[in-house]
């Protein structure tokens, strides 16, 4: 059976397809453009010979032959990826690169000193933190670790349940001053209150809520906790918040404790194949670890 088109091409793909021209994708892989220009006429011909860009005015637009590839040319990277951050330290070895994700607000308000304090005991290892409040898929790739305030799905995969986080609902003083603050739910809903756009949150979530929760109900909508966080600390309005997050500025405070809250469950995953690799196991249990006190410390 003779071999497909070559990486490289589809790389090349990829790249016109991120930046809309040639140039732009040479520039992003440090190719001449004539090169670039070259690896997608050469995939086209492997392909059956349609184009896979028309020109416009903006640049290079993509044809539904280009559409339907994408999606199966993104996959190849990924793996191309994985292959790479395998490639770079054996199994017994601590030294190679750990691709990690978690959500945004985890990734920035709660990871950093867990890494720091990895990096300080094993120097020789380098982190790719992709922040995402999508589920990156550790079956396919696309990230070693994961710290996910969810229960894990998917098979073939190895977790470990830390606890739970229990968010409750948070308002700044001045918002505080100016609006006074609700002792009841029938209250808070008179008030300013910070949410998601499209991102609803899940079944299990919404079940702890005892009130009926949709986008309309927010002033501020936005998927990115840290956004929703930003506004917390700018008076903007209220929002639900991990307490150990909160404390750190002490102008946030709780309100209806008691009354409004709910769980989300921690966990650490990443694929069964990886616990062979010292360096993904010694960070898993590393993260394990220093969550635990995280948690205990809500």
């Amino acid at each position: 059976m003779a071999d497909g088109p070559a990486w490289d091409l589809y790389r090349s793909f990829l790249a016109v397809l991120d930046e809309g021209s040639l140039s732009g994708a040479a520039r992003a892989l440090d190719l001449a453009q004539p090169t670039v220009g070259r690896h997608v006429e050469t995939l086209e011909k492997a392909l059956g010979g349609d184009p896979l860009f028309t020109r416009s005015p903006g640049g290079l637009r993509p044809t539904e032959g280009a559409l339907a590839l994408a999606p199966h040319a993104k996959a190849m990277a990924v793996a191309a990826q994985s292959l790479v951050r395998a490639a770079s330290g054996d199994t017994g070895s601590v030294r190679g690169v750990v691709r990690l994700t978690a959500s945004d607000i985890v990734g920035v308000e709660v990871l950093p000193p867990m890494l720091t304090e990895f990096r300080e005991r094993h120097g020789e290892v380098a982190f790719e933190l992709a922040l995402s409040n999508r589920l990156e898929d550790l079956l396919r790739g696309e990230a070693d670790i994961a710290v996910r305030m969810a229960r894990p799905t998917q098979g073939a995969l190895f977790a470990r349940r830390i606890g739970d986080v229990h968010l409750t609902m948070f308002a700044h003083r001045c918002y505080l001053q100016r609006h006074g603050e609700p002792r009841t739910l029938e209250e808070l809903a008179g008030h300013t209150l910070i949410g998601y756009d499209r991102l609803s949150p899940s079944r299990e979530t919404l079940r702890q809520i005892p009130i009926e929760v949709s986008r309309e109900l927010f002033a501020l909508r936005t998927d990115s906790e840290l956004a929703q966080l930003a506004a917390l600390r700018a008076g903007f309005g209220i929002c639900p918040c991990q307490p150990a997050i909160a404390r750190a500025d002490p102008n946030l405070t709780p309100i209806l404790e008691g009354v409004f809250g709910f769980d989300l469950e921690v966990w650490v995953v990443m694929h069964e194949d990886l616990k062979a690799s010292r360096r993904m196991r010694l960070l898993f249990d590393h993260l394990v670890e220093g969550l635990k006190v995280y948690v205990a410390a809500r």
